[in-house]
């Protein structure tokens, strides 16, 4: 039978290939050579017969089988990891290793409290946090590398596989220092941001889409001087010293608005609403530690509704890019 022919370094080779894009980069990253990582995905081909993977200008694609098979390759990669995992922390008496990813969104507001929380259990458990962009932690979730993600709801086709629990629903906003022009002009239309330095969603980020349709729904052009970030700590420092304005989700910037480090300009971004959760894989069984650390997590989010989305916003009172830097 061919699935008996498979082996675990051909499942390895192919979602690493995958996941890069690349034979050369998957090489790299499994620190084999590139003739040898080649060298299995022809023999996964010869095994299946079909084609999993075309070369092309813009590196490595799937072929519709290539596709097909991707899910169910994750799957039983991730369910080999999950069992030594599992053998491993019997060796070590029982101590657990967890591994989250954190989007920006949450990493300073929901999870300190909610590690604190967890931590007050005496729960024997090592937690290792990853921070980065939405794209890469579901890939790691997917594969078994990571255990939970924390943050926003992935678009649906990046869903397959993985099961998401829902904690309370935020929007962007759009922040500002408490000196800037904008929060005391008596006739602020929305239209105004373009005068000023934007901080932008990239493309590819989780936030990206939800911002792009509300400035089209809001008749808001083009806007010239505009900086494409996802890093917290490199926005929070730029607005304070400049008049540029942040489009960013609010629970990154939530604990500086209430504390009057940083302002919002007053703009109804309702329409930007999108579900916070938690994130895991739907074909595996969170351990005990794992499902005491996502109650930790509930318990911290009840009450951040309100707080990260007001029913009013305080009263008046050339393209570069930044890649995440946590």
């Amino acid at each position: 039978m061919m699935e008996n022919r498979i082996k675990y370094r051909h499942l390895q080779c192919f979602l690493e290939v995958t996941r890069q894009g690349s034979v050369v980069r998957a090489a790299d990253a499994l620190a084999l050579t590139q003739p040898a990582v080649s060298k299995k995905l022809k023999e996964l081909e010869d095994i299946l017969g079909v084609r999993l993977l075309e070369r092309s200008k813009k590196g490595v694609e799937l072929t519709p089988f290539g596709d097909v098979f991707l899910e169910h390759a994750s799957t039983s990669v991730a369910a080999l990891r999950e069992g030594t995992e599992h053998i491993a922390q019997v060796q070590k008496k029982c101590i657990n290793h967890i591994s989250i990813g954190v989007l920006p969104t949450v990493a300073t507001s929901v999870l300190p409290e909610s590690v604190k929380r967890f931590r007050a259990d005496n729960i024997e458990a090592h937690l290792h946090l990853i921070s980065g962009p939405n794209s890469s932690l579901m890939a790691q979730l997917r594969v078994g590398e990571l255990d939970l993600v924390v943050g926003r709801l992935a678009v649906p086709e990046a869903m397959s596989g993985l099961s998401f629990q829902h904690l309370y629903s935020e929007q962007v906003t759009f922040a500002v220092r408490p000196e800037h022009p904008l929060l005391s002009k008596d006739d602020f239309h929305i239209s105004d941001i373009a005068n000023y330095t934007i901080l932008y969603p990239p493309k590819g980020s989780i936030t990206g889409p939800y911002v792009d349709r509300f400035l089209l729904s809001q008749g808001v052009g083009a806007l010239n001087d505009r900086i494409d970030t996802v890093s917290d700590s490199f926005g929070k420092e730029f607005i304070r010293n400049n008049d540029a304005i942040w489009i960013i989700s609010r629970g990154v910037v939530a604990r500086e608005i209430a504390d009057g480090a940083l302002s919002e300009l007053p703009i109804d971004t309702k329409e930007t609403l999108g579900a916070v959760g938690l994130t895991t894989r739907s074909d595996s069984t969170p351990s005990m530690a794992l499902k005491l650390f996502m109650k930790a997590i509930r318990d911290t989010a009840k009450n951040l509704d309100n707080y990260y989305n007001p029913t009013e916003h305080q009263p008046k009172s050339n393209t570069t890019v930044i890649e995440n830097d946590s």
